[in-house]
């Protein structure tokens, strides 16, 4: 499915690979609305939150918390552009700062320290039980 709104804008859309990539940031317990973002954005193109909603099937306050999480971690680069026509607020144009390896070696390196705390946890229980 190809869907694009503005004339800067290039049009997206998830092959194989995009649903190949979520599923995987879906196994290893990346919530599904950052998945779903991050697969959108992995081309490194400029696409606002409206198209990821319609390629993704995410609803808009899915991909405002995905946004959010993306730029607290500086991931992402957002760029308003005022609308062709009409009133209304300008069309926010996003895209990544970094590579999509990067990214994967951050969550992985989250997922290891969560996963030595938890083994930690689970040894001083064996020793107090």
């Amino acid at each position: 499915m190809d869907i694009s709104n503005t004339k800067k804008e290039i049009p997206v859309a998830m092959g194989p690979d995009e649903h190949e990539m979520i599923e995987l940031f879906r196994r290893i317990n990346v919530s599904r609305p950052i998945a779903f973002t991050l697969a959108c954005l992995a081309k490194g193109n400029e696409i606002s939150s409206q198209n990821i909603e319609m390629v993704s099937g995410l609803r808009q306050p899915e991909v405002s918390v995905a946004m959010r999480y993306l730029r607290e971690n500086n991931w992402i680069d957002i760029r308003e552009e005022k609308k062709s026509k009409g009133k209304g607020r300008p069309v926010k144009l996003y895209r990544l700062t970094v590579p999509m390896d990067y990214i994967v070696s951050k969550i992985e390196e989250d997922i290891v320290a969560e996963s030595k705390i938890v083994f930690k946890n689970i040894e001083r229980l064996k020793h107090i039980a």
